[in-house]
């Protein structure tokens, strides 16, 4: 199929390089990211959707994907598929496929869960928000960059599924990092406590794959003094986005919202760049604080 691609940073580059590799004729636009091999540079966003069957956008927040749909839908082809990518507001989702349906062009909303790992890997989990034969003309696309593909629902529920995600698994981090930080002040050995919490009721994603323990479990963050897998900025993203959605609808999220709260110091103390596992070094540090 022939693909344009808008966003082609962390995310996006390997995103659209596996799109590349499954034979797909891909051409790509960044202002300031560089084209991954076997993508195609186009000049501008409205250049790289030209005649595309598939637009794919990977872009950081939901003003920045109204303006760029402001752009490339009105040189998208009628009967061709926009699919965003990004995690953004429902409401930005939904005004992006209004716009779309006014031109005769598809949309769906196809956020990911998986990292820059799961990018590079192709193996990203699409949670996607759309009319299912939207969804069927590009899944082929989708499984070339994931290992998995959700239909959610209707346009809206791809961002709603990956912002409720997101917030078990920021708070599930949060509670996971309070608890090692817990064992240790306690005077529990952190790889004994480990092989306890792995395998028994404490057990979570927090714990066996992205242990914020140093030295502790599989290789994660941790083990590259919290290098960003997912980083802090990310999580507070996100996690603030679940909050506001929250509040639109009246659902309590008290848990989320001290979870929020831990990541937004953890940024405002100059560790955003960091991996959201970082919250440990920091619970660590201020035992005694309280």
């Amino acid at each position: 199929m022939k693909i344009g691609f808008i966003g082609t940073g962390k995310m996006g580059a390997p995103m659209a390089r596996n799109l590349a590799r499954a034979g797909h004729s891909v051409t790509g636009f960044d202002p300031q990211a560089a084209m991954p091999g076997g993508v195609a540079t186009a000049d501008d966003a409205a250049a790289a959707v030209r005649g595309a069957e598939v637009v794919v956008t990977m872009l950081p927040k939901g003003d920045v994907l109204r303006s760029v749909a402001d752009t490339v839908v009105p040189a998208m082809a009628p009967g061709a598929v926009l699919v965003d990518c990004s995690t953004v507001d429902i409401e930005s989702a939904r005004a992006v496929a209004a716009l779309a349906r006014t031109a005769e062009i598809g949309f769906l909303d196809a956020p990911v869960s998986g990292g820059t790992v799961g990018a590079d890997a192709g193996t990203l989990t699409f949670m996607v928000g759309g009319a299912s034969d939207h969804l069927d003309r590009v899944r082929p696309l989708l499984e070339a960059m994931g290992s998995r593909v959700v239909h959610c629902g209707a346009v809206g529920a791809g961002q709603a599924a990956k912002l409720c995600n997101n917030m078990i698994t920021g708070a599930t981090m949060a509670v996971t990092c309070e608890a090692f930080a817990l064992a240790n002040a306690l005077g529990l050995d952190e790889a004994r406590f480990y092989d306890v919490v792995s395998t028994s009721s404490g057990q979570s994603w927090s714990t066996t794959t992205n242990c914020p323990v140093p030295g502790v479990g599989p290789e994660s963050p941790a083990d590259r003094d919290y290098a960003a897998g997912f980083a802090v900025s990310l999580m507070l993203k996100d996690m603030t986005l679940a909050v506001e959605a929250a509040k639109t609808v009246g659902s309590p999220v008290a848990t989320g919202e001290t979870a929020l709260r831990a990541y937004r110091d953890l940024a405002d103390g100059g560790e955003g760049g960091r991996d959201f596992s970082a919250l440990l070094p920091r619970f660590k540090s201020m035992r005694g604080k309280q």
